[in-house]
């Protein structure tokens, strides 16, 4: 199976829960600007595929500040291009709700059909850097239930609990069946 991203730190991701069968296809494409991160999957699939020539699946993450009326969404792309780390934590400080969720979708476009899968995680947001990480937010939010930040875990445990780990998780149930399927 082939995952259509140039992130790296997705991919190694992905390919812990999917195995060694999935390739990297190094593309990026245009994304189009919606606050529905299930359109924006299903969009990205079909044009990953226009590129490819074969089935890819492709994922894609809304983020969502409940402070903040659910900003940025899935515009979390062209808001991450501008706003650092640390703007996010001086921009929350004066809000007492620092609750947040991730929604990640995995889309998967064989040429005619596309399937998707999607799952939540809760976070809520920290008030200072914890920890180092090479994904954006992972020093910042800190998952429902825990006191330390995705990017103070192992890849394992953030595996475990993350929005893109349980996506991947979905779709690997989706895909033991034939795909396409409808859902």
């Amino acid at each position: 199976m082939k995952f259509a991203t140039s992130n790296a730190n997705k991919f190694a991701e992905a390919k812990k829960i999917l195995g060694d069968d999935l390739e990297q296809i190094d593309i990026d494409v245009d994304e189009i600007q919606s606050i529905d991160v299930v359109d924006v999957v299903e969009h990205k699939a079909k044009a990953a595929y226009a590129v490819a020539g074969e089935p890819v699946i492709v994922e894609d993450t809304g983020l969502y500040f409940e402070a903040w009326n659910n900003l940025p969404w899935a515009l979390i792309k062209r808001f991450l291009s501008t706003v650092e780390r640390k703007w996010i934590l001086q921009m929350m400080h004066t809000f007492e709700n620092r609750n947040a969720k991730a929604i990640c979708c995995i889309g998967y476009f064989d040429g005619k059909d596309c399937t998707i899968a999607t799952w939540t995680v809760k976070w809520t947001i920290a008030t200072e850097m914890m920890g180092e990480s090479n994904f954006w937010w992972d020093p910042i939010f800190i998952p429902e239930g825990y006191d330390k930040s995705f990017a103070q875990m192992t890849m394992e445990e953030k595996n475990a609990i993350s929005h893109r780990g349980k996506a991947f998780r979905e779709f690997a149930k989706l895909s033991k069946n034939e795909l396409p399927i409808h859902i």
